[in-house]
């Protein structure tokens, strides 16, 4: 079981007013709310400044809703105002009646509430919000043991010191996330992960630009969600028999290729396949520069390094 808390604040009773945060929370939960293929995916609450009055109480008390009982994955997205408070050293996101600083939901103490939240498995915070980057700082440690607790990654959408910027109607952050979720951070197999969704939104936000930041504390990555596999794992399978080792060269000729009176239907559906996973980088032709004439001139294809880790993950049966 999943489960997501969205909230996006534009409205502020004594704080200038945002523009893109509602329609920011309501993109990401209606995104992952299910795979592309359609199967459900998080089971989500929304609450946004357009509906209902966000104060500081109600969204204590839903976050610590979200971190308790027993699910896989408890995920709290959060776009509206945040701001970094040097006379505490604390990072704090803004409730739509924030006054003065006693009035910010402090980022340590969600990130307690998430840290005691043992019986869900992972916990993923994603703050669209100025000056979050902070969040689990070193500053935080105490007798040795790290803020971030066991499952838990924070995603945030610049560093400590830099706001968090709007563009067409959603913040700049959350709109690559939007990217990366449709398929643009997914890998091979399909999958989504936190990773993932950060180098991508890392490789698109220029040196002068806000810069995510990304901790986590796991030894697994979750799918935040699923795309269309760009091969099929049935041919990812086929990946040890075709190559017996990862150094071997696949030998190809002339009964491969369609357009060959030596073709042969069999080898053709074979070639079709290491095709594809040429096209992902997979596999490489060899003293060709492309597979048709690897097949025509007879030489052959191996696998590239990627290649040859999804031939170890299809070796150890994870697809």
């Amino acid at each position: 079981m999943r489960k997501g808390l969205f909230i996006g604040i534009n409205h502020y009773n004594h704080v200038t007013p945002l523009s893109g945060c509602n329609n920011d929370a309501m993109a990401m939960a209606s995104l992952l709310e299910r795979h592309a293929s359609g199967r459900p995916n998080f089971s989500n609450k929304i609450m946004t400044s357009a509906e209902e009055i966000l104060t500081g109480r109600l969204l204590k008390q839903s976050i610590q809703e979200l971190f308790s009982g027993d699910c896989d994955v408890a995920l709290l997205y959060f776009a509206g105002h945040g701001q970094f408070d040097t006379s505490i050293d604390e990072g704090l996101l803004i409730p739509q009646d924030f006054e003065r600083s006693d009035d910010g939901i402090r980022i340590s103490d969600i990130l307690l509430w998430a840290s005691n939240a043992t019986q869900i498995k992972n916990k993923i915070i994603i703050l669209d919000c100025c000056e979050a980057g902070a969040a689990a700082d070193v500053r935080g440690l105490r007798g040795g043991s790290s803020m971030i607790g066991e499952g838990l990654t924070i995603l945030t959408a610049c560093k400590k010191e830099q706001p968090a910027m709007e563009r067409a109607g959603h913040g700049v952050f959350t709109g690559l996330l939007l990217q990366a979720l449709h398929g643009g951070a997914a890998n091979v197999l399909g999958k989504v992960t936190p990773g993932s969704v950060y180098s991508f939104v890392d490789n698109a936000l220029g040196a002068w630009e806000q810069r995510p930041v990304f901790k986590t504390n796991v030894s697994q990555f979750v799918a935040l969600r699923e795309v269309a596999p760009l091969i099929a794992e049935d041919t990812l399978r086929k990946l040890p028999h075709w190559f017996p080792e990862a150094s071997f060269v696949f030998p190809l000729d002339p009964s491969f290729e369609p357009t060959e009176t030596a073709y042969s239907p069999e080898n053709g559906d074979i070639f079709a396949q290491l095709q594809k996973c040429n096209r992902h980088s997979l596999i490489e032709p060899v003293d060709a520069e492309h597979m048709y004439y690897a097949a025509i001139h007879s030489t052959g294809c191996r696998l590239t390094a990627l290649g040859a880790y999804y031939r170890e993950l299809a070796i150890k049966g994870h697809f």
